[in-house]
């Protein structure tokens, strides 16, 4: 069984992109499970903090990070760019420098994204590239997913009402379970 982790860069209670992820663990291909992980209560990266101790919720991701055959990082795009609350959360799972091979190195990673603008997340989907290349993931190119007007797309409680969309993303999750696979 393929064991992927997705992960919402967005803390807000309504937002696009955690119930894309909340879809995706429904969509997923035979013989993979998706497992949501949460960035909440991850405190602001600083090192005074390191040193008094790795924070608990930066603890619990971090160990599903490392448990997971593949990840999913389903982004928000805030001015242009990757999130700061999502960037962040990805700054403490690289600590200590020592244990980034770890949880990065090598591992299949994915990106998608919703926005309410016309142009999905096209820019905070490139903005991530650099870093995760920087980071030592094997990241797959070979689908896009970038959900541009998701207010006309995602109901208010969080349901994809899109059956388009929907197959998009089932064929999404395919495609990466199939990368993780190889």
């Amino acid at each position: 069984m393929t064991k992927i982790l997705g992960i919402s860069g967005s803390l807000r209670k309504g937002s696009y992109n955690t119930a894309l992820l909340n879809a995706a663990a429904s969509l997923m291909p035979e013989g993979a499970t998706l497992e949501v992980g949460s960035i909440k209560g991850i405190p602001l990266y600083d090192g005074d903090v390191e040193a008094m101790g790795y924070p608990e919720a930066a603890a619990v991701l971090k160990a599903k990070f490392i448990a997971a055959d593949g990840v999913l990082l389903v982004t928000p795009e805030y001015n242009n760019g990757i999130p700061g609350v999502f960037k962040n959360a990805i700054d403490w799972l690289s600590r200590p420098p020592a244990e980034a091979g770890k949880v990065f190195g090598g591992k299949p990673l994915a990106v998608i994204g919703a926005s309410p603008g016309g142009f999905g997340t096209i820019l905070s989907q490139d903005a991530w590239l650099p870093v995760l290349r920087t980071l030592g993931t094997r990241t797959w190119f070979g689908g896009r997913l970038m959900v541009s007007r998701a207010h006309q797309l995602i109901g208010p409680t969080g349901e994809l009402t899109d059956d388009k969309l929907k197959a998009q993303l089932r064929d999404f999750l395919k495609g990466f379970a199939d990368f993780v696979n190889s």
